[in-house]
C-alpha cells in the first residue's frame, strides 16, 4: 500500500494519507485508531477514513474482516470515551448549567432526558449511522446512565453497518471510492442544515416568548 493517495493538496487529500501511513505503520489497528480520533472529533469525516482501510485491504495489507472489526473496535472505544463524559455530567450538572444559560431552562433538560429514556436505544442505533451525530448521541446516553452493555452492543451494531458501507466501498471501487463520498457528503450538508433550522426556531420561540413576557410585565414564561 502506497503511502499517498491523493494528491489534490486538500485537507482531506492530507487526511487521506495520514490514515494510509497510520495503517502502514500498524496495520489494522491504525484504522482503528483514526476511527476512535474520529468518534472524539466530529470534524475528521470516517467517510474518508473507512474506505482508505477498505483500499488497505483490497491491496492486500490486511484481510476484510480485520478491517471490519478494528474500525468498529475504534468507533466503540471512542463512543465510550464520551458515553464517560455524558456520565460525568450528569443530569444534575446539566440542569445547574441550564439556569445560567440565557433562554434555556432546567426544564429542557429534564424534557430532554425524558425523551432519551423513551427512544434512546433507537436513538444510539440509528445515530451511529447519522455523521456528526454519531459522535454527539453518546453523551446523553451517558447522562442518563445507560446500560453500558446496552449502549456497547447497540453503537457495536449500528457502527458495523456505517463502517461496512465505507469499507466495502474502498474495497470494491478502490481509488474511485471518492463516488460514495460524494453521497456521504449530501448528508452531512442535510444534517447539519436540519440541525442549524432547529436552534434558529428554538431560539426564535424563546426570543419571542421573552420579549411578549416583559411587554406584559409577567415573570419570564417557562416554555414547553
Amino acid at each position: 500500500m502506497t503511502a499517498a493517495t491523493t494528491t489534490d493538496g486538500s485537507w482531506l487529500s492530507t487526511l487521506a494519507d495520514w490514515a494510509v501511513s497510520l495503517m502502514d505503520v500498524i496495520g489494522p489497528a491504525g484504522a482503528g485508531i483514526a476511527i476512535a480520533m474520529e468518534n472524539l472529533f466530529p470534524p475528521l469525516p470516517s467517510e474518508v477514513i473507512l474506505p482508505m482501510a477498505g483500499l488497505a485491504a483490497s491491496r492486500g495489507s490486511f484481510s476484510l474482516v480485520e478491517a471490519l472489526f478494528w474500525t468498529t473496535a475504534g468507533s466503540i472505544v471512542g463512543a465510550l470515551l464520551l458515553y464517560g463524559l455524558g456520565a460525568w455530567l450528569g443530569v444534575a450538572r446539566l440542569r445547574a448549567i441550564a439556569t445560567k444559560v440565557p433562554l434555556l431552562h432546567p426544564e429542557d433538560i429534564d424534557r430532554t432526558v425524558a425523551w432519551f429514556a423513551r427512544h434512546g436505544g433507537k436513538a444510539v442505533f440509528f445515530g451511529r449511522m447519522i455523521p456528526i451525530f454519531r459522535s454527539l448521541i453518546s453523551i446523553p446516553a451517558g447522562i442518563t446512565r445507560m446500560p453500558v452493555w446496552r449502549f456497547t452492543l447497540l453503537t457495536a451494531a449500528g457502527s458495523l453497518i456505517w463502517n461496512s458501507i465505507f469499507v466495502f466501498s474502498g474495497f470494491f471501487l478502490g481509488e474511485s471510492w471518492h463516488v460514495v463520498e460524494r453521497y456521504a457528503d449530501i448528508l452531512q450538508y442535510v444534517v447539519i442544515a436540519a440541525a442549524v433550522l432547529g436552534v434558529a426556531w428554538f431560539l426564535y420561540v424563546r426570543v419571542r416568548a421573552l420579549l411578549e413576557s416583559r411587554g406584559s410585565g409577567g415573570p419570564e414564561p417557562e416554555l414547553d
